[in-house]
């Protein structure tokens, strides 16, 4: 099972003035913004060295994190990403024990396979398992 924290995942309304934001606040330079199509964001990651920041912005207005913005307009946070050493291993474990997987396992823009476990079930959480 996930041992470590990959990154947090914050969902924002405008990613340019978030990441002055947390440029300021962590004084760490940001990495490059990425687009991520498949999910519908905007992204972009600051490496904290033992975790990951990660603020999302949506492309279009009918996407995952649109509607948690429509929810939460200033934004806030969206997920928390796991580690993890073997993600079908994982997976496997988390549906025995009654974990929903929201949609089969994807690569992000990063190059990892991922999948999300789905919120009532992780107590309101949206968890993601991030794979090598």
């Amino acid at each position: 099972m996930p041992a470590s924290l990959s990154h947090v995942g914050i969902a924002v309304p405008d990613l340019d003035a978030a990441i002055a934001h947390f440029t300021a606040r962590l004084g760490v330079s940001p990495g490059p913004v990425l687009t991520n199509e498949v999910q519908q964001v905007r992204l972009v990651q600051f490496d904290l060295g033992n975790a990951r920041i990660e603020l999302l912005s949506p492309l279009t207005d009918d996407g995952p994190v649109a509607a948690f913005l429509t929810r939460n307009p200033k934004g806030g946070l969206h997920h928390v990403a796991l580690a993890s050493d073997d993600l079908d291993n994982d997976l496997a474990a988390h549906q025995a024990a009654g974990v929903r997987v929201l949609a089969p396992p994807s690569v992000n823009v990063f190059g990892k396979r991922i999948a999300f476990l789905h919120p009532s079930d992780m107590v309101g959480i949206l968890v993601e398992l991030e794979g090598p």
